[in-house]
């Protein structure tokens, strides 16, 4: 069983991912390849001063995430449910299944999954987004147990502002699990010498 299992690896999911893995928490992204990222140019994400494909952006932040620990699965969650007990099982179209104590869903504009699972929905704020995961000051959504980030938990569709938002979820489950605030920041090495 995964400690997490982040739905989505568009830039909030990738985001999730990469800090709940560097957390070393047991995480995987599990993505369909459908993020709307990979249909932009995206001229004002902060590192890319000349701007940068939608899809390099959004392969960038799955390798990053594999990176930092996290395993990725290619393929789309068609059933999410509680297991009775702690955790959740994740059915794939394919037929797979996997198993996860918690959840955090990126999942686009897409809010479908999270209503079939029984997630509470409420109207979107964003041009041309009509529905969103309703959630919390932190990202939980009705379901314990179940986190949303980005533009389906209602955020800009802005891909910093996504990918902060994954980020900022992240965060706070990773802080509710070890009930203390979580800071992943490394030190620079001194001029001269190798990153640790």
């Amino acid at each position: 069983m995964y400690d997490v299992a982040i739905i989505g690896g568009g830039p909030a999911g990738a985001s999730a991912a990469t800090f709940t893995a560097r957390a070393g928490l047991n995480t995987v992204l599990v993505d369909a390849d459908q993020s709307i990222t990979r249909r932009a140019w995206i001229p004002n994400h902060l590192g890319f001063p000349d701007g940068i494909s939608g899809p390099d952006l959004v392969d960038r932040g799955k390798q990053q995430a594999q990176r930092a620990g996290a395993r990725l699965v290619t393929g789309k969650v068609v059933d999410l449910e509680g297991t009775g007990t702690a955790g959740f099982h994740l059915r794939l179209e394919d037929g797979t299944t996997l198993e996860a104590r918690h959840v955090i869903l990126c999942l686009g504009v897409n809010v479908e999954l999270a209503r079939k699972a029984g997630a509470a929905i409420r109207p979107g704020g964003e041009p041309r987004i009509k529905e969103v995961v309703d959630v919390d000051a932190l990202g939980r959504t009705s379901i314990p147990g179940v986190w949303a980030a980005g533009t389906c938990a209602g955020t800009s569709v802005h891909t910093i502002v996504t990918a902060g938002d994954g980020a900022r979820v992240a965060i706070n489950l990773i802080s509710e699990i070890r009930g203390t605030r979580h800071v992943d920041h490394e030190v620079l090495a001194p001029a001269g010498q190798p990153r640790p």
